[in-house]
């Protein structure tokens, strides 16, 4: 095996390869040529995979995958994956364990791909009695944020979110439909990039942070939609069953 792998794979893991398979990993790397790298508690395989030119994949060729087995790694995963479509980048949710989080996201070069990657492998069992859930993947730069008091302007909601994240662009909140004085107990922070928001959701780890004296829910939201319900509940079903 080449040294290149072995320093990407050395300097991806702060504890070493732990219960992970390094042999298999680096196996993979020769095999496809696509580097990993990890950084803020997430390995990136890929992105961009070798030979490609121009930019990312635009916004629709991303699937978020739950109920991953904690053991189970990028050997195991991308042949999965790939049966679908061409993978641009997987995301690998990592603890510092060395175990993973139980979620990852798969951004293929196509929405096509995405979605048949959801039709093929939504509830798939990826290892006997063990299925995993594939849904499309919310937003990447944009957090819900809800149980805020409903008195709180949208002012004051940018002016706080400033001071406990970084990279906040803008606040997005609607009046309620009965007080217009009032808010709906919910807002959208905009922030300046997928690494911001990742970092903001990190920080704002739901059941733990409190703003103005009330612990806050936090969760991705999709854009598109507002709150995409069936989507937001599916996420939430797939991250609670790892």
């Amino acid at each position: 095996m080449n040294n290149k792998c072995l320093d990407m794979i050395d300097g991806c893991s702060p504890i070493g390869m732990g219960i992970q398979n390094e042999a298999a990993l680096l196996d993979l790397m020769e095999k496809t040529g696509y580097g990993m790298v990890q950084e803020n508690g997430q390995r990136k395989f890929g992105g961009p995979p070798p030979g490609w030119v121009g930019p990312p994949p635009p916004r629709g060729c991303e699937v978020f995958v739950g109920k991953i087995p904690r053991d189970m790694y990028e050997d195991e995963l991308v042949p999965v994956f790939g049966r679908a479509g061409k993978i641009y980048e997987l995301r690998l949710m990592m603890e510092f364990s060395g175990e993973n989080r139980g979620y990852a996201f798969v951004m293929y070069t196509s929405k096509d791909e995405a979605l048949l990657a959801i039709r093929m492998l939504n509830n798939y069992e990826i290892r006997p009695g063990k299925f995993i859930g594939v849904c499309v993947s919310l937003d990447n730069c944009r957090l819900f944020i809800g149980a805020i008091p409903k008195e709180k302007k949208k002012e004051d909601i940018l002016e706080e979110m400033k001071k406990v994240t970084e990279g906040v662009v803008d606040v997005i909140v609607y009046p309620s439909a009965s007080d217009k004085t009032k808010n709906r107990g919910f807002a959208f922070v905009e922030y300046e990039s997928h690494r911001a928001a990742a970092m903001a959701r990190r920080r704002l780890i739901p059941g733990t942070f409190q703003l103005w004296g009330h612990t806050i829910q936090v969760d991705w939201a999709d854009p598109e939609k507002e709150v995409d319900e069936e989507t937001m509940q599916r996420v939430k079903f797939y991250m609670l069953e790892t």
